[in-house]
């Protein structure tokens, strides 16, 4: 079944549970864990995909992290190990962005759940990066903007954002967005995007009336082109990850 243009709200669980993956010995230094997955959203030819994902204890094969990627850690907690062994830890409630191609090892002690946004172009070759310094960014979900963040082409509402990671190819933006209270008309969504909000409320509305409302700790994703509008009764903050975002 093709993709479609609309609005995707991730459940933690999937819609209906969670499916068992088909793992590969050679991509761990552990046992093999037990790992599962549901796929919201898809995009082979583009390398993209949407998801919730969970592991048990476990540690990677030491090598090229395999895309940009954005995502929620919703349980457990992990490190990110370079060659020398030096970490960089995330938990339960943080939001982390991995660059492409740095050289590390996912080290899991314990359960881990995670949404996710992962970019990967499948005609790109891997870079080669010596170093991972630098390229595993952990977020705290409890920042708030400043007035130094407003965006100075906002048309009506006052805008704010703040940029934590940008993929090398500048196809992937990691970021904080909020915004005062402001009604939009419907029309065709500038990126793919993927959302966890962490304040406020938006209602997103669809063509033929449908409409779904999102308040702090839900997450979505909004292919790019679907045909919406946004209102947002007082304030909104989210953080997001934006692909292919056209001005």
């Amino acid at each position: 079944m093709p993709n479609q243009a609309r609005v995707i709200r991730l459940h933690e669980n999937g819609p209906n549970g969670l499916t068992p993956m088909q793992l590969d010995r050679a991509d761990f230094q552990s046992p093999l864990p037990e790992q599962a997955v549901h796929v919201y959203y898809s995009d082979e030819a583009r390398g993209m995909s949407v998801g919730v994902w969970e592991t048990s204890t476990m540690q990677e094969a030491f090598g090229p992290y395999p895309g940009d990627e954005f995502i929620v850690v919703l349980d457990g907690a992990f490190t990110m190990l370079d060659g020398d062994g030096n970490g960089v830890a995330a938990k339960k409630d943080q939001l982390v962005a991995f660059r492409n191609g740095i050289p590390v090892s996912w080290k899991q002690d314990g359960y881990l759940k995670k949404f996710y946004i992962t970019l990967l172009d499948p005609n790109a070759e891997t870079p080669k990066i010596e170093s991972a310094a630098g390229g595993v960014v952990v977020i705290d979900p409890t920042l708030e903007l400043t007035d130094a963040d407003i965006l100075e082409d906002a048309e009506d509402a006052v805008e704010r954002e703040r940029e934590f990671f940008t993929s090398d190819d500048e196809t992937m933006t990691v970021g904080l967005w909020d915004c005062q209270a402001f009604e939009g008309e419907i029309e065709p969504f500038p990126s793919h995007e993927f959302v966890y909000m962490v304040a406020g409320e938006v209602t997103i509305k669809e063509p033929g009336g449908v409409s779904q409302t999102f308040h702090p700790g839900d997450a979505f994703f909004v292919p790019k082109g679907t045909l919406c509008s946004w209102h947002v009764p007082q304030y909104i903050r989210k953080f997001f990850a934006a692909v292919d975002h056209e001005d």
